[in-house]
C-alpha cells in the first residue's frame, strides 16, 4: 500500500490496539463489509498460529509436560524444540497425526474485559486501515 510495515502481533478484542498489535474491529452491526473481511482475515490467520503450535507441542511433546526442567533450562529448551521444529517443517519431515492425540488445544485464560481505550494507540488506527486496504485489494478469500 505504498507504506513499509513494521511486524505486528496478533490479539483478540481484550488487547489494547497498538501500532504493533493487531486486533479485530469490535463486531456489532455497523461493521462495514471492508472490515468484516479484515476480522475474517485476522480469526484465519490466527487459526494458522494456533495449528502451529498445536503441531510443535505434538512433534516435541516434553513442551507439554516441563515440569521435570529447570526454569533456568526451559528457555533454552523451548528454543531448541522451536528450532528442530522448523527445521522437521521445512524439511518436510513427516508428521504423524497419531501425535496429535494427546495434545488438545488449551485455551489460555484470557481477559474478560478489553483493554481500557486510553491504553490504544490513535496511530495504530491507520495500521489496521492500510491492513484493511491491503485485504481489499487481494480480493476475497
Amino acid at each position: 500500500m505504498g507504506k513499509a510495515q513494521k511486524y505486528v502481533l496478533l490479539g483478540d478484542a481484550t488487547y489494547p490496539l497498538q501500532d504493533w498489535i493487531l486486533k479485530p474491529y469490535q463486531e456489532d452491526e455497523n461493521l462495514t463489509h471492508r472490515q468484516l473481511q479484515f476480522n475474517y482475515r485476522l480469526k484465519r490467520a490466527h487459526s494458522v498460529i494456533e495449528n502451529a503450535f498445536l503441531r510443535l507441542k505434538a512433534r516435541w511433546q516434553i513442551l507439554l509436560k516441563c515440569d521435570d526442567c529447570s526454569l533456568e533450562q526451559l528457555p533454552t529448551l523451548v528454543l531448541a524444540c522451536c528450532i528442530l521444529h522448523n527445521v522437521c517443517e521445512a524439511h518436510d519431515n513427516p508428521f504423524n497425526e497419531e501425535w496429535l492425540e494427546g495434545t488438545e488445544p488449551t485455551e489460555l485464560p484470557k481477559p474478560s474485559q478489553p483493554a481500557p481505550a486510553a491504553m490504544e494507540d490513535n496511530r495504530a488506527e491507520q495500521v489496521r486501515e492500510l491492513m484493511c486496504q491491503y485485504f481489499e485489494s487481494c480480493g476475497e478469500g
